[in-house]
């Protein structure tokens, strides 16, 4: 029991690390000015590379490379996971670089909204009530800040619908974060070394240019990338889903909170109703998992208990009779992963991308 509650502690620790870095990370795309986005966007992929095969060297995890090679479908996959990861760190980090972490902290507010909504219309899931009242409230928030802002909320949306689409098309991969990233910069690091060489070329690279602790800035995006997936890796089999779920919450609120207090953004009224809305929805869809996940947990306890019941009142057979049981009590076990929370462990691979039905993904920051 004190080994499992150490377990659980440790996994807090380390989901609250894994969200608390992906939220802070703002603080450091402005360190490595003057080089712009697209420069920074190739020395990730490049670095990260470099430093999720380390960690899968140090971890011997190298027999998914085989399964991955013998399967067109999944190259497939993953090279559209990586082009489209590609578009959302590259927007997050010229946001970041260009005064909009609020606006960027938006996008990852309604992400699980626009998981939900891709789940409906790619996937045909079926909605509950709360869910739909959810991606209305959602709606109606863009469509507010919209109106105030006198424009579409374009890095918010596309933010949102990047990483919603990636962790759509993680989900049909279905393999481990780690080497889930290494093979997607994999299929990055040749066009971006290349773009790299020809910023050399044309003498306008700044890594080198601007001394010794700039140039180890930008490697460092590599342990930007890598170090809170491992975290979030660690976190996600020692906590349970609902926990993780709202634990990725965290990210977005401490941007929010970078944007507004540290770097000054603007809230104007209209911004400020936008975002309570959404605000709003998050809430609902949280109240609605939870709900949901206590349900099913009531219903897995029912289920044992009868399956006791009947193992005691068959006596000599209950060796038989246990075996089939287990399946009817696994099947609720599912149901608490369906709801909206937890997602985000889906899209990393870490947790079974058929247990939850909105696989958002942390790991694009």
């Amino acid at each position: 029991m004190e080994t499992k509650k150490n377990e659980a502690r440790a996994g807090l620790l380390y989901g609250i690390g894994a969200y608390g870095m992906w939220g802070l990370v703002p603080l450091f795309w402005p360190l490595v000015k003057p080089a712009g986005a697209v420069e920074i966007l190739a020395h990730r992929m490049v670095w990260s590379l470099a430093f999720v095969g380390l960690a899968l060297l140090a971890l011997r995890r190298w027999d998914w490379i085989r399964e991955l090679v013998r399967s067109p479908r999944k190259l497939g996959l993953i090279t559209v996971a990586a082009t489209v990861i590609s578009v959302n760190w590259g927007v997050y980090i010229w946001a970041v670089n260009n005064g909009r972490v609020v606006e960027s902290s938006l996008g990852y507010f309604i992400n699980p909204l626009v998981t939900i909504a891709l789940g409906v219309l790619v996937l045909k899931e079926r909605l509950r009530p709360a869910q739909w009242a959810a991606v209305g409230v959602g709606l109606t928030a863009v469509v507010v800040l919209a109106v105030g802002a006198g424009r579409p909320p374009w890095v918010s949306l596309t933010l949102a619908f990047s990483f919603a689409l990636y962790g759509l098309v993680k989900k049909q991969v279905n393999i481990g974060g780690l080497e889930s990233l290494a093979a997607e910069t994999a299929v990055q690091f040749l066009p971006a070394l290349a773009y790299l060489f020809w910023l050399g070329g044309q003498g306008t690279l700044a890594f080198g240019a601007h001394g010794a602790g700039h140039a180890a800035l930008l490697a460092a995006t590599g342990l930007v990338t890598a170090v809170p997936l491992i975290c979030f890796g660690a976190a996600a089999i020692r906590v349970p889903l609902s926990t993780l779920g709202l634990l990725q919450y965290l990210a977005p609120v401490f941007q929010f909170l970078l944007g507004v207090v540290y770097f000054h953004e603007a809230m104007p009224a209209e911004r400020w109703a936008g975002f309570s809305l959404v605000w709003l929805a998050l809430t609902i869809l949280s109240w609605d998992a939870l709900r949901t996940a206590r349900r099913s947990r009531a219903a897995v306890e029912s289920a044992k208990a009868e399956a006791e019941a009947a193992a005691v009142g068959a006596g000599p057979v209950a060796g038989p009779v246990s075996g089939p049981m287990a399946d009817p009590v696994a099947g609720p076990v599912a149901g608490p992963a369906s709801g909206p929370v937890g997602a985000s462990a889906a899209a990393a691979g870490v947790i079974p991308p058929d247990a939850l039905s909105t696989p958002s993904a942390q790991p694009g920051r």
